[in-house]
């Protein structure tokens, strides 16, 4: 077989390509590697074992306690900052009836920009705007989360948890939360009356969508190291019904690199040579 010179150079600049990203991959897996992470499902160990096998009624019944305590012992010396998530699985942020069920202007300037956009989360039984309005805010995640670490209790630092500019520029300074989650239709979580939009982090945080059925979303920063084989308990608020669309949550405690949290970019650099 007779190659052309164009093909050869081709072949050679793949080559060289390849050669350049392996040791680089490698580097990006190595670094991934060291990331400490806890993951612990908690939707199912949450649910006390007479309601196992209703778990709707169990989450629909607010005479019920919510509170959860479980314990997980440290598999490696975490160093702070300690990223604390919570992950949802099989919920579709994505959706477009969902997506499209907000009004950015209304949360930027007041209830005079509540949109038909909302719908059917616009208007309160009585007939007044609520806001901030649609399905994205009313699906609002609620489960709160404390930990122990043998006697102390651990502090979680849940100030700057969303992105800047969204604080700045997309929820309003002057923009209060007003007949929110009062009507027959309840959702997720609440929100402070006396705080605006701007200052409502847990909110901001959830107003930014994922595009994928499997994510995880900030809810505070540990500032503390964590030594390996401790045990910690995690007390738990299981308030978020994800039991009707067959959801699963997590809660993640992870480190970082300056690659982020653990991560597949390494395999992902490493894939075109393979």
């Amino acid at each position: 077989m007779r190659f052309t010179l164009p093909l050869i150079q081709l072949i050679a600049t793949f080559l060289i390509i390849g050669i350049i990203f392996v040791p680089f991959g490698l580097f990006c897996l190595q670094t991934s590697n060291h990331v400490a992470e806890i993951i612990r499902r908690y939707d199912v160990d949450c649910v006390p074992n007479s309601y196992r096998g209703n778990k709707q009624a169990y989450s629909k019944d607010s005479l019920i306690s919510k509170n959860c305590t479980l314990e997980v012992k440290v598999p490696d010396h975490m160093r702070a900052p300690i990223y604390v998530y919570y992950e949802l699985e099989n919920f579709y942020q994505n959706h477009r009836r969902y997506v499209k069920s907000r009004s950015n202007k209304q949360l930027c300037f007041g209830a005079k920009y509540t949109a038909e956009s909302c719908s059917p989360i616009q208007w309160d039984d009585n007939g007044f705007p609520i806001v901030p309005c649609g399905l994205i805010a009313w699906s609002l995640f609620n489960d709160p989360y404390g930990f122990t670490y043998g006697s102390k209790e651990i502090k979680v630092n849940r100030k700057n948890i969303s992105w800047k500019s969204d604080r700045e520029h997309k929820f309003g300074k002057n923009v209060f939360p007003s007949n929110f989650q009062n009507g027959s239709f309840i959702g997720g979580g609440k929100l402070d009356p006396t705080l605006p939009l701007s200052e409502q982090e847990d909110l901001i945080v959830w107003m930014r969508t994922s595009a994928l059925p499997k994510f995880r979303k900030l809810y505070g920063v540990i500032e503390e190291d964590l030594r390996v084989d401790k045990t910690m308990t995690i007390l738990i608020g299981n308030n978020y019904n994800t039991y009707t669309f067959g959801g699963k949550k997590n809660i993640v405690l992870s480190t970082a690199t300056w690659l982020g949290g653990k991560n597949d970019l390494g395999i992902l650099i490493l894939s075109p040579v393979r």
